[in-house]
């Protein structure tokens, strides 16, 4: 069956499901709030389920030409300077960081010319028989499906999911950055209650971001980067420098949230989509991974079924809750554990890395992980 359908919000999952609608033969409207489009946000890394995706979605060349290696899941330090792990010399790691801007618009470049509304803040949602209307502004639009990846805080989700309970704060807060600085290694710093990671993402480009506890959601500063440099005061080199090489006024403070479980991720014939269905901490670098993932399961469940788009549904909604459930709690648990204040706990978990050899992290991250990213796509039609 070739059908059509829309696609309520155009970041990196709801570009991600117009390529996979593309490839199987159907058609789509992307409806994004904005009025430019673009992807807001700093950097990013991808891990190798991620990566497979977006093979699936034949955009991988153009992924990996816009990714750097990231290895600093082997590089940890503490505060001092010292490490805890090194990568040894010609480890690349199986991650590629992104500046998120970069990712977005290789799946713009994917997605055809006129697909995609800007400044379409949807409205409504409702099921008219085999069809579903999409509302914004005067405007709407009928199609076979919508495809709600709209975010966290989901206009769709509230329209149909109204027994859901709002994204919930746990006490982490994180800070974002983008420096212009040369020659800083891929890192991750634990210190007691925080951590600083840095992550080249090209052209001179440093992705950083300093978690750390929070007692309460929506406190913010006057001058976010200042707090940043008295949170971080004394770390090594080269956290002063970044620092120094990011713009004021370019620094993104967010709190940390996630979902409960829903029950279901469809109503009729709408479907929810990355955030929208599962949003998570980002501790375990598969917020974005895991909207990739829905994009191919839902094009390939749409395509396994013909014309039994229902079916269909409710194969990806088999096929996708367990999974994503299972990670939005794995993740948060080593989001609360990665900004612990407690001293005893953070002297037990720096002494114990230290007992691992450097050589052995690579492995040991892959078994650890291996549920994760070992994920392998459903094949779509080439």
């Amino acid at each position: 069956m070739t059908g059509n359908a829309v696609v309520v919000g155009g970041g990196i999952g709801g570009l991600a499901a117009a390529i996979g609608l593309r490839r199987i033969g159907w058609t789509a409207t992307v409806l994004e709030r904005s009025c430019e489009l673009g992807e807001i946000g700093a950097g990013m890394s991808q891990s190798p389920n991620a990566l497979r995706a977006l093979a699936e979605l034949g955009v991988a060349d153009a992924a990996r030409a816009a990714g750097v290696p990231f290895p600093g899941i082997f590089n940890l330090r503490v505060p001092s300077g010292g490490h805890i792990a090194r990568a040894l010399p010609g480890t690349t790691g199986p991650l590629l960081g992104f500046h998120r801007a970069d990712l977005h618009r290789v799946l713009l470049d994917a997605v055809p010319a006129g697909w995609v509304r800007t400044g379409a803040q949807v409205s409504a949602v409702r099921q008219d028989g085999d069809e579903v209307v999409v509302g914004w502004g005067a405007e709407e639009l009928r199609a076979d499906l919508a495809v709600a990846a709209d975010g966290v805080h989901s206009t769709v989700r509230r329209l149909l999911w109204p027994e859901a309970r709002d994204p919930r704060f746990w006490g982490n807060t994180v800070w974002r950055g983008i420096a212009h600085a040369d020659g800083v290694d891929a890192a991750m710093t634990l210190g007691r209650g925080r951590y600083f990671l840095a992550m080249p993402v090209g052209r001179g480009r440093v992705y950083w971001a300093l978690g750390a506890r929070a007692d309460r959601p929506g406190v913010r500063y006057d001058d976010e980067l200042a707090e940043v440099r008295r949170r971080v005061q004394g770390w090594h080199d080269p956290i002063p420098r970044l620092l120094e090489a990011t713009a004021p006024e370019a620094v993104l403070h967010h709190d940390i949230t996630d979902l409960d479980p829903l029950s279901g991720y469809v109503r009729g014939r709408v479907v929810l989509l990355g955030d929208a269905a599962h949003a998570m901490h980002p501790d375990m670098a598969q917020g974005a991974a895991q909207s990739l993932e829905d994009a191919v399961v839902l094009a390939a469940a749409l395509a396994e079924s013909g014309d039994d788009i229902p079916a269909a549904l409710a194969r990806y909604d088999e096929r996708r809750r367990p999974r994503t459930q299972t990670i939005v709690r794995q993740a948060r648990a080593k989001g609360l554990g990665s900004t612990s204040g407690n001293a005893v706990g953070y002297h037990l978990r720096t002494t114990a890395l230290r007992l691992v050899p450097s050589s052995r992290w690579p492995a040991l991250a892959a078994k650890a992980l291996a549920p994760v990213w070992d994920w392998t796509p459903p094949p779509l039609p080439r």
